[in-house]
């Protein structure tokens, strides 16, 4: 038996949507996503384990073949957990953001900015020293086409 479109089309949903609120600012958005990726995963899960079969208990004529392997469900149950103590931390860490700040949105930090690479200000005051009146980094290259 093969697995199921629908859930398989659950599970692409549950992703999608998933990695789409963890990519916005909003901290609850990221909550949100963070527990449909969770889903997700165990979906997942789910259906990689494959058909359903017999519980895994020896027994008189039953063989093995047709038990079920219970090793993706203990991994389901590890994930729920595992999901559940990181919404939890994150469900303090935004707590926490209201109380001192009012906010729920994520800003970007001017130190963290200058660690990660260049910042807007040092590029606009190296095309001030170096005289050049271009709107932006591709103007020449339009200009090279149109004539």
């Amino acid at each position: 038996m093969s697995a199921s479109l629908v859930l398989i089309l659950l599970m692409a949903v549950l992703y999608a949507g998933g990695v789409y609120l963890l990519l916005g600012r909003s901290m609850t958005r990221m909550l949100l996503g963070f527990l449909l990726v969770g889903n997700a995963t165990n979906l997942l899960i789910l259906i990689i384990a494959g058909p359903a079969g017999l519980a895994p208990i020896v027994a008189d004529g039953v063989e093995p073949s047709e038990m079920h392997d219970p090793l993706p469900e203990a991994l389901i149950l590890t994930a729920i957990v595992i999901t559940f103590g990181v919404s939890a931390f994150l469900l303090a860490l935004i707590y926490r953001s209201w109380r001192i700040a009012r906010a729920d949105v994520v800003t970007t930090d001017a130190a963290d900015a200058a660690v990660g690479g260049s910042s807007i200000d040092d590029e606009e005051s190296t095309e001030a020293e170096d005289g050049s009146d271009e709107d932006t980094e591709f103007e020449g290259r339009a200009e090279a086409k149109t004539s």
